[in-house]
């Protein structure tokens, strides 16, 4: 592992930071009641998903592409501009269209900063010689965040008695109008890049930077091409999605057991509690090996179904050891396709993993459904864990070939000699 430089540790921190008050949205516990007690019906109120899911991945991709072409701080920093206006408009003016423009802008402030926040950290540790470090730097970004929901949720309350959803809608606004200073001291060293006020910067003796649609072309092109990329882009895909879905219905998977309304947030406490762990076990968990990787995607898995079926609050200790099994992976499956990305559009390439993964989170909604209407909710989480155990099942049983018989999680297959921290195409 290299020694933490000065400069790292300043990313970092200025990550954490971001994180954090990206999702320190005071709307978040409420907006569905504000949507509600505006008058919409539930068919409104699911056609608002729709269209946020929709509105993240029409812009996903060709936001990544973006990313590369320019500065992939600038989008950073207009993500929760974007993000901000929707909350604004949402409490100015509460009604169906103000709500469905909002999704909108929300979708495209997440599908902005998708792509080009991976891509900034591993092109920036990279910079400063410690690319070894990207997964735990983004897990404790992804820990900062589920913080900064926890908060939301702790404050939510009193500033709703306080103000109602006029006050809750302006906290959240200002906290979106912070993350988007903060994204202002995020460092970025890439030829042509530009800062948020328009001025191009050079690098000397770096190639330049791909224009929008030649980096598009090439992000799709490596993505489908290479098939260590391809395979590490639907690993993204698949271990993040499935757990991810989940979590919306996590709060009816408790309700189920038969506890107190009054019972139900602490339950989902302790589940939480798991993510964030997960978030902070990533620097253990690089240590692993393909077949340790399976070993936690099955037992994760295992964990999931076995305390969902249980259909008892007891069960919830082994929902929140499953939730931190799986984030462990998702960080870790991050971690192997930024160690795959071999050309210049990384971001475009993270963002074909995200477009994958939201369009992979919408098939689990509508299986998920049919399961639990059919079978109930335990019966939808038992049968959600089945992608883990098939994953895990893949990757013990890969042609020898492809791999060497214990490449790290997060080193290029198609060089076992190559292994992390050095990105693919660069000299050992």
């Amino acid at each position: 592992m290299t020694p933490t430089s000065p400069r790292a540790r300043r990313l970092a921190g200025t990550l954490y930071a971001y994180a954090f008050l990206t999702d320190l949205v005071l709307l978040y516990p409420v907006y569905a009641l504000l949507f509600a007690d505006t008058g919409l019906s539930v068919g409104q109120i699911s056609s608002l998903f729709v269209i946020w899911s929709l509105a993240g991945i029409a812009v996903e991709v060709p936001s990544g592409a973006w990313a590369d072409a320019t500065s992939r701080r600038r989008l950073l920093g207009l993500a929760p501009l974007c993000t901000a206006a929707a909350f604004a408009l949402w409490t100015l003016a509460p009604s169906y269209p103000a709500f469905a423009a909002g999704f909108v802008l929300w979708g495209a402030g997440g599908a902005l900063a998708s792509g080009a926040t991976e891509a900034l950290v591993f092109d920036e540790l990279d910079h400063l010689g410690a690319a070894d470090r990207y997964a735990r730097v983004i897990g404790r970004a992804r820990t900062a965040g589920t913080v900064g929901v926890l908060v939301s949720i702790v404050l939510a309350s009193p500033a709703l008695a306080l103000g109602g959803y006029p006050a809750v809608g302006a906290a959240s606004v200002v906290a979106c109008l912070l993350a988007a200073a903060v994204a202002t001291r995020l460092p970025e060293h890439r030829a042509g890049s530009t800062d948020l006020t328009g001025h191009t910067r050079d690098a000397p003796g770096e190639a330049d930077e791909p224009g929008w649609w030649t980096g598009l072309r090439a992000g799709v092109a490596e993505a489908r091409g290479n098939p260590a990329v391809r395979g590490a882009v639907l690993l993204v895909a698949v271990v993040t999605a499935v757990w991810g879905a989940l979590d919306e219905y996590t709060p009816l998977l408790v309700r189920d057991t038969g506890v107190a309304l009054t019972t139900v947030p602490l339950l989902l406490l302790v589940v939480t509690v798991g993510q964030v762990a997960g978030g902070l076990l990533a620097p253990v968990g690089q240590r692993l090996r393909i077949p340790g990787y399976a070993v936690l995607l099955a037992g994760s898995a295992l964990a999931l179904a076995g305390g969902a079926l249980l259909a008892h609050p007891a069960g919830f200790l082994l929902v929140a050891v499953a939730f931190c099994g799986l984030q462990l992976a998702s960080v870790l499956a991050d971690a192997r396709l930024q160690a795959r990305i071999g050309g210049p559009a990384r971001a475009t390439v993270t963002s074909l993993a995200g477009m994958g993964t939201d369009l992979t989170i919408i098939a689990v909604y509508a299986g998920y459904g049919l399961v639990a209407t059919l079978a109930g909710h335990p019966a939808a989480f038992a049968v959600a864990a089945v992608p883990y155990l098939v994953v895990a099942a893949a990757l013990v049983i890969r042609p020898a070939g492809r791999r060497g018989p214990s490449a790290p999680v997060t080193a290029p297959p198609a060089r076992d000699d190559l292994v992390w921290p050095h990105p693919p195409g660069r000299p050992t």
